[in-house]
């Protein structure tokens, strides 16, 4: 699980700003989620100077069959921050579109958007 090897989601968690959090991951990686919490916290007000009550939801789950992360959300879940492997493949992806395109192609002078 992408958690697993990363003990600071708290990085996430300053995209949001926000004093309330709730972290949803997936089933089998909720005492791992529990486990680094309060280091993350600890960083996360270290960091923003800002206090913050982390909660892991304990009765809704991301899929099991994705390969692992977190999603985190505030304000009832109108504002959320995906970090799940999947999501993070796909913004390479995008972000690397263009460069593979060039290579492939060339560089075309027409282009006026490189997304």
């Amino acid at each position: 699980a992408v958690v697993s090897t990363q003990s600071g989601h708290y990085g996430r968690v300053c995209q949001l700003l926000e004093p309330k959090v709730l972290i949803k991951c997936r089933q089998n990686d909720i005492k791992l989620v529990n486990k680094v919490l309060a280091k993350s916290k600890e960083q996360y007000v270290a960091l923003s100077k800002l206090d913050v009550e982390m909660k892991v939801d304990d009765r809704d789950f991301l899929p099991q069959d994705i390969a692992g992360g977190v999603e985190l959300s505030s304000r009832q879940g109108k504002l959320k921050v995906v970090n799940t492997l999947e999501v993070r493949l796909e913004q390479i992806v995008n972000q690397k579109v263009p460069e593979v395109r060039s290579k492939l192609y060339g560089h075309n002078p027409n282009r006026r958007f490189f997304d």
